[in-house]
């Protein structure tokens, strides 16, 4: 085994894979276990979306949900891919609902066909699971290549997603020894931030008076959180909607 491998086994590879017969045409090698769980969540991110909607995601998850950072990786065909890695594995589905949490927070403004993610049910395999395909690989079609990139560098790969040789398994290793995997309480803790918030109680206006002068106080305070520019959009939005019975 060299270190490539050493390095994808600690992040990304179940030690009880799919058997070779089970897993769906496609399906990365060792990515899905035995039980249908995995260790790598990949996030596809294609053209015309650009390094800036990646770079959002990736710091992201690193400044508002405390992880660890994802590998960034050029997919070798129109994009980039985000790989995150779990220490333990999980089921397909709650990888998939993660990974749509976080579509929704950083990359909702984009097109969802601009979006993938893996793991995802198979449709043509009902009890299994389509994953990514394992990075660095050749695409037989164009002759380039996918490969893991330094977050630094990957703004340089915007209008040209891949290499067009095969990168250095050493140099791969080297980059992916900086990543770390999330920890179970962890990601727990971040799917739990990641939960759209409820909505406030609407007041049943048919039956309840218009609020008097003494209602001052609570409105001020919905006033000032609609228009605090520091406070999340998504709990603006719910200080109007609770607003506009009263004006």
């Amino acid at each position: 085994m060299n270190r490539l491998q050493t390095e994808l086994c600690r992040l990304y590879l179940s030690p009880d894979p799919q058997p070779e017969g089970q897993a769906p045409a496609g399906a990365g090698p060792g990515l899905v276990n035995a039980s249908g769980q995995v260790r790598a969540m990949v996030m596809d991110v294609t053209q015309p979306v650009g390094w800036d909607g990646v770079a959002a995601l990736w710091q992201g998850v690193q400044d508002d949900l405390d992880l660890p950072a994802p590998a960034i990786a050029v997919s070798g065909i129109d994009g980039y891919q985000v790989w995150f890695s779990m220490a333990q594995p999980i089921p397909v589905a709650q990888a998939h609902d993660f990974l749509e949490l976080l579509r929704q927070r950083y990359l909702g403004a984009i097109a969802p066909r601009h979006i993938g993610m893996s793991p995802a049910a198979d449709a043509s395999a009902p009890g299994l699971a389509r994953h990514a395909r394992l990075v660095p690989a050749l695409q037989v079609d164009s002759g380039h290549w996918s490969a893991f990139v330094a977050p630094g560098l990957a703004g340089m790969f915007a209008t040209e997603p891949w290499l067009d040789l095969a990168p250095s398994p050493d140099a791969q290793a080297n980059i992916l020894s900086g990543f770390e995997s999330i920890q179970s309480a962890d990601f727990q803790r971040a799917q739990d931030r990641l939960q759209p918030a409820s909505a406030p109680p609407v007041r049943d206006t048919a039956s309840s008076p218009l609020p008097s002068p003494n209602d001052s106080a609570p409105k001020r305070f919905l006033l000032s959180v609609m228009n605090d520019p520091a406070t999340e959009l998504r709990l603006r939005i719910e200080a109007a909607k609770a607003l506009l019975p009263y004006v």
